[in-house]
């Protein structure tokens, strides 16, 4: 990027805060807004009905490893970046309406764009400071030392591409004239075979205004999305996201709506030891993604330092990767229809 901002915990000046942890965090799911205005009722329930059976699997297998008072919270995260002209009450009162008639429980709602910006909230206080959530994680990217390389490309925290390897272009001659050979491109660290993959970050985009904004990528906001779920973010030595109790009615906009909604009063820590999504299966790439870009950012040392002795003090071991603290279950499609009579009182796909 071409904002020379540089985000730093600046630890030597401020005391990190730790969080609140649970043992487990279970993401019940994620749809595109699209899917949640289209009327496809049907698809949302044939999900939560099988994620709500899963929720329950996951918890009794915290219990086993944890003990009876394992700490489990259940999250699902609003696709309002991608959506922000929505309308959330009817949003909100169909996602969770359908969740309590599957028995899902909920226990906390997060918007995507809150890993874009967030709201710095003090003691449960709004300050009236945002956070640019998304430049400061961007800051913390270190790309793959790929040499040697002809310096056609920019570095990729300019250019807004990230890779796990090096790119067939970075093999091409830099001497002028000069037809190059093709060689593929190259995973580093890969066994037998490569499996490359480059991901997209962000891009420019020209507002109605004529001015230039970036427009940041699902996998690169997912990937914020799952370093807050594990407790890794701070600003100025706080937490980023603080959970706010549900109001009494949802806001006119997303905007105004806190980045994580507490649902659940009695519910155990938002940020987690371990997070684990349940997807539908057209989430695989981005969780791909996800992965790659988090073995490119550089967490501040005292936070994870404080993770791993919370970890320990509860005899539990902490990986330091934190790709290593994620589980995924990507949910197939595969739904047995319903006799006529039955499926008659199913809402219809528009």
């Amino acid at each position: 990027m071409n904002d020379a901002t540089v985000y730093s915990e600046a630890t030597e000046q401020v005391q990190v805060a730790g969080v609140e942890l649970a043992h487990l965090s279970i993401e019940t799911g994620h749809f595109y807004m699209k899917n949640l205005t289209n009327g496809d009722d049907a698809t949302i329930r044939a999900h939560f009905k099988r994620v709500a059976k899963l929720v329950d699997l996951y918890t009794e297998a915290a219990k086993a490893d944890f003990g009876e008072s394992a700490r489990v919270s259940t999250c699902f995260l609003i696709d309002d970046y991608f959506g922000p002209n929505t309308d959330p009450t009817e949003i909100l009162t169909k996602v969770l309406d359908i969740a309590n008639d599957c028995e899902l429980r909920i226990d906390y709602l997060a918007r995507e764009a809150g890993c874009w910006e967030t709201p710095l909230y003090v003691d449960g206080h709004l300050t009236g400071q945002q956070i640019k959530l998304a430049e400061m994680v961007a800051s913390w990217l270190v790309a793959e030392p790929v040499q040697p390389t002809t310096g056609r490309r920019p570095p990729d925290v300019e250019s807004g591409w990230l890779c796990n390897g090096r790119r067939s272009s970075e093999h091409d001659s830099d001497q002028a004239m000069q037809v190059p050979e093709y060689r593929h491109p190259k995973e580093l660290g890969s066994r037998e075979h490569s499996i490359f993959l480059d991901v997209e970050l962000w891009n420019k985009q020209i507002g109605k205004d004529g001015e230039e904004n970036t427009r940041w990528s699902c996998p690169f906001l997912a990937s914020i999305w799952q370093l807050l779920r594990l407790g890794m973010v701070r600003y100025e030595g706080r937490a980023v996201v603080e959970p706010v109790p549900r109001a009494a009615s949802w806001p006119k906009s997303w905007w105004e709506m806190p980045s994580v909604v507490q649902l659940n009063p009695k519910a155990a820590p938002f940020a987690a030891y371990q997070a684990l999504s349940i997807l539908p299966q057209s989430y695989l790439n981005i969780e791909h993604a996800v992965r790659t870009i988090l073995d490119h950012i550089v967490i501040d040392q005292e936070v994870l330092d404080k993770t791993i002795k919370r970890g320990a003090d509860e005899r539990i071991v902490i990986p330091r990767e934190v790709g290593q603290r994620l589980s995924h279950v990507f949910v197939d499609e595969v739904v047995k229809r319903l006799p006529a009579a039955e499926h008659a009182i199913l809402p219809t796909p528009s």
